[in-house]
């Protein structure tokens, strides 16, 4: 099996008063006085827009069509025990109109087919909620 490149995100960051994150493209421009909450906003706005898309491919597998409003609401906690540091992280899941059970099979399979579930699986705590 040989893997296709889809696309490359290519970003550069600098620190201090006038920090900031810019992607090559010109996509993606935010100044971060701060890494932190940035980074952990930027990765929950990744996370969840990356698994809507999974829920979107699972639910098309499935011929669903989804709801207007359907969306995912992340949370991404910074931790720290004893000076180490890792995150734990929310994902709450809303699919209106959809049977409970249905959309929790949905969710469940966008776990499977979100590239940012599989790298942070055994990594980072999950929870995930349909509300």
């Amino acid at each position: 099996m040989t893997a296709k490149v889809l696309f490359t995100g290519k970003t550069h960051n600098t620190n201090g008063r006038e920090g900031g994150a810019r992607s090559s493209d010109g996509f993606l421009d935010i100044k971060m006085k701060q890494p932190h909450p940035a980074a952990e906003n930027l990765f929950g706005a990744a996370w969840s827009a990356c698994y809507m898309g999974a829920i979107e491919v699972a639910a098309s597998q499935r011929q669903i069509k989804l709801p207007a409003g359907t969306a995912v609401d992340a949370e991404i906690d910074l931790n720290a025990d004893d000076g180490n540091y890792f995150l734990s992280a929310r994902l709450n899941v809303s699919v209106p109109d959809i049977d409970p059970v249905i959309a929790r099979e949905l969710i469940a399979a966008a776990h499977t087919i979100c590239p940012y579930s599989k790298a942070t699986h055994g990594n980072v705590n999950v929870v995930t909620n349909l509300v």
